[in-house]
């Protein structure tokens, strides 16, 4: 078969005929012959010097920064605080008027809610009842001290009385004594002087014994009266009984002792209130301050009424002031505590890379002034403003170096 019949077959079964390759075409082209894609040389130079004065910039501010975290303490683990006090009633009872709603702001003095006073007005008539019969069980007292005493006047009247007549029947006696030798007198007369004598000097012990015991009367009337000095015990007591009731009366009105905000509020109206049993709170908003953990090694440059910026999560661009009241001197250790763990803080350590260091409470109180309320349990971070000679130990002592050799660690 010849090419020709061969083309012909190809052609009658429908195929197409094989393309030629174009490798020499390619291969044909010089590489060095290329157009070449020519930028400006000045902006190629400005392009290089951005990238090198980013570089610097971000090395200078990366040394700053270091810088910075060198010689000012601070953490972000710190939260708002505020102190909070639980409102209770001092009496038992039903709640007949509730005054205030949950997270509103009340004053100092302000009634908060009362409870059912009629038990109370009952027990305050009760108790000014018991002193209105103490006044007159007192008076009928002193009346009796009075006749006590009047019976102990009569008595000793009467015992000068028989005291002058044993002395007379005594006298008597001695005189007719010698006339009985001499017969101007009988014998019986002599004895009945001697027997009038002995009579009157034993009435004379009598009546002595009976002021004795009129005495003791007195004095058992006036226990009985309760007087001591200008006071009088008896109608002390009553008084306070009285007052007393009148306290417990008083109670059932529950008044707010400080200017602050309600919170935690889950009452209503007819609830029952018992004595002691705290049924809500008050946030202090006198005196605001932020608890900030600081690491141990921080403590020993961290100084009570030390400057200190605080910065709230919630409007991270406000700065407000503070100074640090003080700095907590125990932990709780669950390993070997013996102290319950509700009077002491207890602070997580954070991980850290060789060790976990632990991080005591430093107590901030807010400057007055703030611009706006804050919350107690905002999250907050705070800078201690670094006093003289008080930096702490570097952590990067190059960095410390440069720049104090460029005289900028202040």
């Amino acid at each position: 078969m010849t090419d020709g019949d061969s083309k012909s077959t190809g052609n009658q079964d429908g195929q197409s005929p094989t393309p030629k390759p174009v490798s020499k075409a390619v291969d044909s082209i010089d590489p060095f012959e290329l157009p070449v894609i020519t930028r400006p040389l000045v902006r190629v130079w400005i392009g290089r010097a951005i990238s090198v004065a980013f570089m610097i910039a971000g090395l200078v501010m990366s040394l700053a920064l270091a810088n910075e975290l060198n010689i000012r303490p601070r953490t972000e683990d710190a939260y708002v605080r505020a102190n909070v006090i639980g409102i209770a009633a001092h009496v038992s009872g039903a709640i007949v008027e509730l005054n205030v709603v949950d997270n509103q702001p009340v004053e100092e003095g302000q009634i908060l809610f009362v409870v059912d006073p009629r038990p109370y007005e009952v027990a305050l008539a009760k108790a000014e009842a018991e002193l209105a019969l103490v006044e007159l069980r007192i008076a009928a007292l002193q009346a009796a001290v009075t006749e006590a005493r009047e019976q102990v006047k009569a008595a000793v009247k009467r015992v000068d009385q028989a005291k002058a007549d044993a002395l007379y029947a005594v006298q008597y006696l001695e005189r007719v004594e010698p006339l009985l030798a001499s017969r101007f007198v009988t014998p019986d007369q002599v004895v009945k002087a001697q027997t009038d004598a002995e009579a009157l000097q034993a009435a004379v012990r009598s009546f002595e014994a009976d002021v004795v015991a009129r005495e003791a009367s007195v004095a058992t009337a006036q226990a009985n009266l309760g007087q001591v000095g200008d006071v009088n015990a008896l109608r002390q007591a009553a008084e306070v009984e009285v007052a007393n009731a009148r306290l417990f009366l008083d109670y059932c009105s529950v008044r707010c002792p400080i200017d602050g905000y309600i919170t935690n509020l889950n009452i209503s109206q007819g609830e029952y209130a018992n004595e002691g049993e705290q049924v809500f709170a008050i946030v202090d908003r006198e005196v605001w301050y932020v608890m900030a953990n600081f690491k141990e090694t921080y403590l020993p440059y961290i100084e009570v009424g030390d400057t200190v910026e605080v910065y709230l999560m919630a409007r991270p661009a406000e700065t407000m002031k503070g100074r640090i009241q003080g700095v907590g001197w125990a932990l709780y250790q669950e390993n070997g505590a013996t102290i319950p763990s509700v009077q002491l803080p207890k602070v997580s350590p954070t991980m850290d890379w060789v060790r976990l260091a632990q991080r005591f409470p430093v107590r901030i109180i807010l400057e007055e002034g703030i611009d706006s309320p804050v919350r107690m349990g905002e999250t907050a971070a705070v800078i201690v403003l670094p006093g003289e000679d008080t930096l702490p130990p570097p952590m990067f002592p190059k960095v410390r170096e440069f720049f104090n050799w460029l005289g900028l660690d202040d």
